[in-house]
């Protein structure tokens, strides 16, 4: 059981550094929410006074104006995380007549929002979809990003001579346009160190090393507070891809290709597939462009199976990370066993932190007979 909790704050226009003491000692809560499907967010509330540095000397410098970069990273038992790294999007003070409970409150999200501020036109000619998806990333170097582009399981090179891949958008709608249309995700992964980020665009990484075990019905020894479980019968689609052939004119409908590809399988039981109906919007493709389209719409409701609950950090001993297995125990045989971490909150008061969080997977029934660690 871990036995410290620090927090680390860090703001700067551009490299961020460790905020004056005034503001850290200010600084009444801190809410994270990281998602697999949507961009990161944070909020910062400060308790402030007529006479608070924040009032006096910060605000009227505009050093807490939106557009200030802020990184949130959170020391467990000595172990730092990195939970946040983003941009101040909102600034609300809100005085009060009431002694101490005057605040300010700074919103913000990840760094994608520098992606989503300006309308870009560009051409990308005989570039396939990770190299696209990584010559945008590159942009943003001195953000301290480093992009991370993985092939899809089908690689559509476009030739120059027909076709010149064109971006008339933003960076983030374009970067999450080229995600979707091959069945995978664009995030930002903050840290490992403060003021890094990986700029992820692949497939949802469901394997490698799995977060410690959420416990129940353990007594002292349980780490989740809560836990409950939902089956979904409807969220599966079996979608099929209507192709014609240009000269035969022959028409025939071909089943999207087993989500394994891009979702290993988690239960030993996957939910069965009650839906199905055909792939819209192949009107035009080419057979791995629309193979590549059916990929992506099915995986966006691969997962029958999912779990809310909440958890204190300073019990669990750890930090639990969203895009990443968590196993789960005490839930019985049919909810035992590895899971999908798909979102989580964090809320850290003084002295206190703690997490909720959503957990998916494509089934009921463990793979592994023991949930380790």
């Amino acid at each position: 059981m871990a036995s410290t909790l620090r927090l680390m704050l860090l703001m700067g226009p551009l490299l961020p550094v460790p905020v004056p003491a005034g503001l850290t000692d200010a600084l009444r809560s801190v809410r994270v929410t990281s998602s697999s499907q949507q961009a990161s967010g944070f909020q910062l509330t400060f308790a402030v006074s007529a006479r608070s540095v924040i009032r006096r000397a910060l605000l009227p410098a505009g050093l807490l104006d939106p557009g200030v970069r802020v990184v949130v990273a959170a020391v467990v038992d000595g172990s730092p995380t990195v939970l946040s790294d983003g941009i101040v999007t909102q600034q609300e003070l809100a005085p009060s007549a009431d002694p101490g409970a005057s605040t300010l409150t700074l919103t913000g999200e990840d760094l994608t929002v520098l992606m989503d501020l300006r309308h870009e036109r560009a051409c990308f000619p005989g570039m396939p979809h990770q190299v696209r998806a990584a010559a945008v990333c590159a942009k943003y170097a001195r953000y301290g990003i480093v992009p991370l582009a993985v092939p899809p399981v089908m690689t559509d090179l476009p030739d120059p001579v027909r076709h010149i891949p064109v971006q008339a958008s933003t960076d983030l709608a374009y970067l999450k346009a080229l995600a979707s249309e091959v069945g995978h995700v664009f995030f930002l992964e903050p840290g490992p160190l403060p003021g890094a980020s990986t700029a992820y665009w692949g497939p949802e990484v469901r394997a490698g090393l799995v977060q410690p075990a959420l416990t129940l019905g353990a007594g002292a020894a349980s780490t989740a507070e809560s836990l409950s479980f939902t089956y979904d019968g409807l969220s599966r689609t079996q979608y099929t891809v209507g192709l014609t052939e240009p000269r035969t004119k022959l028409h025939v409908e071909l089943p999207v290709p087993d989500l394994s590809l891009l979702h290993p399988p988690l239960a030993a039981r996957p939910a069965v597939t009650l839906k199905q109906e055909p792939l819209p919007d192949t009107g035009g493709r080419s057979v791995a462009e629309a193979l590549l389209l059916g990929l992506s719409r099915t995986s966006t409701a691969a997962d029958a199976v999912r779990a809310t609950g909440k958890l204190d950090v300073l019990r669990y001993g750890h930090v639990l990370r969203a895009r990443r297995l968590v196993g789960v125990r005490g839930a019985g045989p049919a909810h035992d066993g590895l899971y999908y971490v798909s979102s989580v909150t964090h809320d850290i008061r003084r002295g206190e932190y703690a997490q909720t969080f959503s957990l998916t997977r494509d089934g009921l029934v463990s793979q592994t007979p023991v949930v380790i660690p």
